[in-house]
């Protein structure tokens, strides 16, 4: 799969290491054996993000039960995703792609309107892979409010499947 490609259904997942929360790289490939819940996220501690991301530590037992793993992404500084993971005592790592480099690969770099003047930042996205790092379901342009119990629907869904 050529990296300019953005992944489609059924798609294999190219393995992107990213640095990590706990001093560590993070790609898709260190979450084969389990499905995978990559969410991208425009900013630490901003309103949105914040409710987001402790959704999906509210249901972090639920995915777990169901074999699933879960990742935040944002252009973030791993101190300001360390400052965050450790302020929401978040279960589960946040990478830092301060280059875009997963973001891009994505698409998840888009236009925004932020107070009137133009910019381009992290359009809310989330993705779901399965076992082999083949992703299964997309969504984009996402609304907080009951993202996180579809995303475990449909994580749910995918584990009893397979």
């Amino acid at each position: 799969m050529s990296k300019s490609k953005v992944p489609a259904i059924n798609d294999a997942v190219d393995n992107i290491p990213l640095p990590a929360t706990g001093d560590q790289q993070l790609g898709s490939g260190d979450f084969l054996g389990q499905q995978l819940v990559i969410y991208f996220y425009p900013k630490d501690n901003t309103p949105g993000c914040t409710t987001e991301s402790q959704g999906f530590a509210e249901h972090y037992q639920a995915f777990r039960d169901c074999n699933t793993a879960i990742v935040g992404v944002s252009r973030d500084s791993l101190k300001s995703h360390d400052n965050f993971r450790a302020k929401f005592d978040l279960p589960f790592d946040l990478l830092s792609d301060s280059e875009e480099v997963l973001c891009r690969y994505f698409d998840v770099i888009k236009e925004k309107n932020m107070y009137g003047r133009k910019v381009m930042g992290i359009e809310r996205s989330t993705f779901l892979l399965d076992s082999k790092g083949v992703l299964r379901h997309a969504w984009r342009k996402v609304k907080v409010p009951g993202h996180v119990e579809e995303v475990l629907a449909a994580a749910q869904q995918l584990h009893a499947s397979h």
